[in-house]
């Protein structure tokens, strides 16, 4: 597969920041209120991501080691605060609707955590499309939450009345048991899926265990590495010894 296509492909399907890593759960849980609310979401952190991996691999060999954190989170928070002007002037309700999650996409750890082990070690261009594969990833989860929080707790979608006037909504679904019970019914039937394709659920992970994860994010993939050196350092002091 062509690389760049591959990070899109692991940015949407094998690698979705919300249905795999379970990254951002913040906004994802708390804007999937309408389909509408979710896409916006998605959309303006995908815009965030695209362009902060672009200037931190661009920026990736001149950022001192010491303050590359403070670094990246100047540099996304310079974009968050374009993008949310931006909404303020064309799409005033939908930034309303958003509020205070705009301004904490800079802390998002989609974000940082694809400047980090992605965008600093990459070419501008690979990182650019890293971050939009993996806002997609994002922007396809929370338009799917949305709508079914919606559909069950409203009777619509995109503000389209689907089911008829009839139907009771179950209100339960735009509060927030209700994001935590459909996010956990999606991973589930995402799961069911994959067993089904004899694909192991999970981040990426294979036959080969934590040494050939391509997650770079996982917790036991780092566990693994940081005890391979405390074996080594261990081995090289008996050695000295002896």
């Amino acid at each position: 597969m062509n690389k760049y296509l591959e990070r899109l492909y692991n940015g949407i399907i094998k690698e979705n920041p919300t249905f795999v890593l379970i990254l951002g759960m913040c906004p994802t849980l708390a804007v999937t209120t309408s389909a509408i609310n979710g896409a916006g979401m998605g959309l303006t952190t995908t815009a965030v991501l695209i362009m902060s991996n672009l200037i931190i691999s661009l920026l990736r060999k001149i950022i001192p080691e010491r303050v590359r954190v403070p670094a990246y989170i100047v540099i996304v928070a310079s974009l968050v605060t374009v993008v949310q002007f931006l909404l303020e002037g064309f799409v005033p309700s939908l930034n309303e609707s958003l509020g205070i999650y705009i301004p904490l996409i800079v802390v998002n750890c989609i974000i940082l955590g694809r400047a980090e082990s992605y965008a600093s070690k990459n070419p501008p261009v690979l990182s650019a499309f890293d971050g939009l594969g993996m806002g997609l990833g994002f922007t396809v989860a929370l338009t799917l939450l949305g709508a079914f929080r919606e559909l069950i707790g409203a009777g619509t979608i995109f503000d389209m009345q689907l089911l008829p006037a009839s139907y009771e909504p179950v209100t339960i679904m735009i509060l927030a048991p209700g994001a935590f019970f459909v996010l956990a019914c999606l991973i589930a039937v995402q799961n069911r899926l994959k067993r089904k394709k004899g694909i192991k659920p999970g981040a990426g992970c294979s036959k080969e265990g934590c040494a050939g994860c391509v997650n770079t994010l996982c917790g036991g993939r780092h566990l693994m590495e940081a005890q391979a050196v405390a074996d080594a350092v261990l081995k090289n002091k008996e050695e000295s010894r002896a």
